[in-house]
């Protein structure tokens, strides 16, 4: 069975959602200017405009007969990607439908232009800030069930171990027979009951795993903190992705490495990239390993190592966290000629070239990853116009990131801050993950040595003046909260001090 969240119990932790609104829309006053919120009206214009496009009138494929589904959240209306999995005599053929937004948003026009600005979609407590106008994102460029609509159709086929053997990519007309939901698809596959689609897509999944695995990829399976709305409330849980959603992100990374092998063999697109972990970091962590007593042997590659962890074990928590050390530094590296190409192309986490291709609706570089791939396949060189484009996707990407997830930390803070007020005073046993010992110059200005705790419930992590080996249990207390400043304060339980521990959510405080 998979792990079920721990959840702060409603109505104790729990946020009305109608306050949390207020709050909310009080922070977004205070990032006016730095994160683009409502969409100006030419672009709203522009979107409806391009809204009533015809798709069959420009002589793409019709795949309509295929019966294509989507798997995604339950509340999800922005749809990227649609699948249809079909068993073969050699092993297994994935088609792979991506909402097709580039036909909606022409190049260099204005609701281009918007969405270079926002980058990618923000997913706030309460609310999204879409990355197109809902018109396109959330009705007629998303896959919705019933509904036709254009899509760039990957056919990739697979081997009976689950390796691509080939690559195709045409723009077609679809349309989604279903709309799966992960809870209620996993619920159905440990009953036995599951689509005969998603019985395949977890067949498909556990080999594509095993694929990583042997390439030497490696993936951080630490719990996650969600924010859910509930009656009205909205509460926080940790979680980790269902094993159904695992499968489902397996041919994700299948269609960006495909992705990123097309680009690099005709010399032109993005990539998505991140440096091997410096030697330097990669020795610590083995030392960190041993001291946890869970060593990780020169023999065993350090993706086998990681997926050995189960993070509901304090000292695997504590290396999980740790791991994050190994996985800095990811950035795009956008390319015009095959001499401009990284000369290490490889992701170094996945363990070969990668692109980000399968969620246009919801991040920039996607789009144009599928149009710079669509002309690699019919053996055309990209336009000019898209060439150029090309280079000015990475700043994009870098500095939207940047300035949206200030937002959305500052938005978790303000959730968790809020839910802890109902802890206040009490005392919680907690895990230390991470442990910094003051320096010289901090001991002189009284800066104690500090250790990062996540708690299980309230599912927090947060930085406590103590002094404590990583890897172990202790007991912390919450000593304060202030919502208006988002602050919240832990101490050790047995001890005196009551050194503010930071801002909810940041380096110093509770939080994800």
């Amino acid at each position: 069975m998979p792990h079920r969240p721990v959840s702060l119990l409603a109505p104790r932790g729990s946020v009305a959602a109608e306050d949390l609104r207020t709050r909310i829309d009080a922070l977004l006053a205070d990032h006016d200017g730095q994160a683009p919120l409502a969409f100006p009206p030419e672009v709203l214009a522009a979107a409806e405009e391009a809204a009533r496009r015809d798709a069959s009138a420009d002589g793409r494929v019709d795949r309509t007969d295929l019966p294509f589904v989507t798997l995604d959240p339950e509340s999800s209306t922005d749809l990227d990607q649609a699948m249809h999995l079909e068993r073969t005599d050699g092993g297994y053929r994935v088609r792979y439908a991506i909402a097709d937004v580039p036909f909606f948003v022409d190049l260099d026009g204005v609701i281009d232009h918007e969405a270079r600005r926002r980058g990618e979609t923000l997913y706030l407590p309460d609310r999204r800030v879409p990355l197109h106008p809902e018109v396109l994102s959330e009705q007629v460029a998303s896959l919705l069930p019933g509904q036709t609509a254009p899509a760039f159709v990957w056919d990739l086929l697979l081997d009976a171990e689950g390796e691509v053997t080939s690559i195709g990519l045409e723009r077609a007309l679809v349309r989604s027979r279903e709309k799966l939901a992960y809870d209620a698809v996993q619920e159905q596959l440990e009953r036995g009951e599951g689509h005969p689609m998603m019985v395949l897509l977890e067949e498909i999944g556990a080999l594509r795993t095993e694929v990583e695995a042997r390439r030497g990829g490696a993936s951080l399976n630490v719990p996650e903190q969600e924010i859910v709305a509930e009656d009205h409330r909205v509460h926080l849980t940790w979680r980790t992705p269902a094993p159904i959603e695992d499968a489902n992100a397996q041919l994700s990374l299948m269609t960006g490495m495909a992705a990123a092998q097309l680009m690099l063999e005709h010399g032109a697109g993005i990539l998505r990239t991140m440096p091997p972990a410096e030697p330097r970091a990669v020795e610590r962590f083995r030392r960190q390993s041993v001291v946890l007593g869970a060593p990780w042997g020169e023999e065993v590659d350090y993706g086998q190592f990681l997926r050995s962890l189960d993070w509901r074990e304090p000292t695997h928590l504590a290396l999980l966290n740790l791991a994050t050390s190994l996985f800095r530094g990811a950035s795009y590296a956008a390319f015009t000629r095959p001499e401009e190409a990284p000369e290490d192309p490889v992701q170094a986490a996945i363990a070969a070239p990668y692109a980000h291709a399968t969620a246009p609706l919801r991040r920039l570089v996607d789009r144009f990853v599928l149009l710079v791939c669509h002309d690699h396949v019919r053996g055309r060189r990209p336009s000019p116009q898209l060439l150029a484009a090309l280079a000015e996707i990475p700043e994009a990407m870098r500095t939207t990131s940047a300035q949206g997830g200030n937002l959305e930390r500052d938005a978790r803070e303000l959730v968790e801050t809020a839910a802890l007020a109902a802890w206040e005073g009490e005392t919680f046993a907690a895990t230390v993950i991470e442990r910094r010992e003051a320096t010289e110059s901090e001991n002189d200005h009284g800066a104690p040595t500090r250790v990062e705790v996540q708690l299980t419930d309230p599912p927090v992590t947060a930085w406590v003046p103590m002094d404590a080996e990583v890897g172990t249990r202790v007991r912390v207390r919450l000593a304060s909260v202030d919502t208006t400043s988002r602050r919240a304060v832990l101490v050790a339980a047995d001890g005196d001090s009551t050194t503010d521990a930071g801002s909810a959510g940041g380096a110093d405080g509770a939080g994800a």
